[in-house]
């Protein structure tokens, strides 16, 4: 008798403990930070469908604009945190505090993936009078002021590579500000500015076809687009502190998901990027392919927010010193 008491009692204790479906079970929202058509919105409509496969799901992409990213990251922030929502985002929410752009940033999230990262480069105008980083710099110490470089506003990629020059070395140039890197590039070739901090997707294309001149690699390591130009760590070693740096790609799920269901989106995504197609797109666009998740992500994260932070803070660009997020200078 008293076994089939217990017995009883485990057969009641089973039907009220919830069975977790098996995920997906329906759609899943991807909330895309930026417009169609940009970056962040290319890659992302990429290497979702490779993922999909893996995952036997489907993701729905939906483009949220506005705040410089903060809607998206707001909106995915107040969603549940059960894996139906993924934040697909860049690295701007990494400056959201020190920029006085608001709270919530990547530290309210889980990374699935990063995806891929731009390469920061310096590209000139044909007619400088100088063809490396070296002659570059020391043509700039010796006409202070005389060197026009292009910006495309406080905190973004252009502002951020001045700021770690001007952390190493005296460069006393000219900011000249344009409404992003498209019209900066324009006015390069026009002969406006002399040089513009870029990720080498946006500048391959002119460099090929001779409107513009590669000066430095932002990197650690050379790109197969230009293999010839060395990385600025291998004449100026202190740059390694820094670097690898540059925007980049990831997708995120609300802090809190389940395990089980990080670690099949984790599996789905990584899957989606060893697509052949995705990598192919990655190195047509000067993209470094990263694919990394948990702690490898986390520590990439943690060190994006570091350098950049500081170094907007130093160059008084910053609103907020990083100190009081608790954020650690870099090592």
């Amino acid at each position: 008798m008293k076994s089939i008491f217990v017995g009883a009692l485990a057969a009641l204790a089973a039907a009220a403990t919830p069975v977790m479906a098996e995920y997906p079970e329906k759609e899943i929202r991807g909330i895309i930070q930026w417009g169609a058509g940009g970056s962040t919105d290319t890659v992302m409509r990429a290497v979702t469908p490779h993922a999909e496969d893996a995952l036997g799901g489907k993701v729905v992409m939906q483009n949220m604009t506005g705040g410089v990213g903060a809607i998206a990251v707001k909106f995915a922030s107040a969603q549940d945190a059960d894996g139906y929502t993924l934040l697909m985002g860049a690295e701007n929410p990494l400056l959201y505090k020190v920029m006085g752009l608001g709270e919530t940033d990547y530290s309210s999230f889980t990374p699935i993936n990063l995806l891929a990262r731009g390469v920061p480069i310096l590209v000139a105008d044909t007619d400088a009078p100088f063809d490396t980083l070296e002659e570059m710099v020391t043509h700039v110490q010796e006409n202070p002021g005389s060197v026009k470089f292009g910006s495309t506003g406080p905190g973004g990629l252009a502002s951020v590579v001045v700021a770690m020059l001007q952390s190493e070395m005296e460069l006393p140039v000219t900011s000249v500000p344009y409404d992003g890197d498209g019209p900066a590039l324009t006015a390069l070739q026009g002969g406006a500015i002399d040089v513009m901090p870029a990720v080498l997707g946006a500048a391959i294309e002119g460099i090929r076809a001779g409107r513009m001149k590669p000066i430095a690699l932002i990197d650690v390591s050379p790109n197969e687009a230009l293999p010839d130009l060395a990385p600025i760590t291998k004449t100026y070693p202190a740059f390694e502190t820094y670097l690898p740096w540059g925007p980049f790609f990831g997708v995120f799920v609300k802090e809190g998901t389940p395990d089980e269901v990080v670690t099949k989106l984790t599996e789905a995504y990584s899957a989606g990027v060893e697509n052949e197609a995705f990598q192919q797109l990655m190195e047509d666009r000067g993209f470094e392919v990263m694919n990394i998740s948990g702690a490898q992500a986390q520590d990439f994260l943690d060190k994006w927010q570091s350098v950049t932070s500081w170094l907007v803070h130093d160059a008084g660009i910053a609103k907020t010193s990083p100190e009081e997020f608790g954020i650690p200078r870099p090592e």
